[in-house]
């Protein structure tokens, strides 16, 4: 069974940083997909990054140039990277994984691809 508990949410102003940590368990894939996504009060889930396990990312445009996601596979870790905060990027925070498809280069930003959820950490940026 796979789990997935995410760390290091908070509170920061704008332009602050935060690194959010993901520790992985029980994740049998041979080719991967790991994921941030996020979701707002009442606001749907939308995808923020992934990496696979070749190390390919990819971003949302939202957050291309201000959030790194990255992974210690001796530690079974996925982190998120979050620089140049902004009000707009408050919300609930959940690490996902779900498997590679064989011809994916790049994992796509796209929630409904990912099988494995975690709970969430909260992340609040305020002015």
């Amino acid at each position: 069974q796979v789990q997935l508990v995410e760390s290091g949410g908070g509170s920061v102003l704008a332009g602050g940083s935060l690194r959010l940590s993901c520790t992985a368990s029980g994740l049998t894939y041979s080719t991967y997909c790991m994921g941030w996504f996020r979701q707002a009060p009442g606001k749907e889930r939308e995808g923020v990054a992934t990496i696979n396990d070749n190390g390919s990312t990819n971003y949302a445009d939202s957050v291309k140039g201000r959030f790194t996601i990255s992974q210690d596979n001796a530690k079974n870790t996925l982190y998120l990277q979050m620089n140049s905060l902004k009000p707009d990027d408050t919300a609930a925070y959940y690490c996902a994984a779900g498997p590679r498809l064989w011809f994916e280069n790049r994992c796509p930003v796209v929630s409904a691809r990912f099988t494995s959820w975690g709970q969430g950490t909260q992340v609040t940026v305020s002015s």
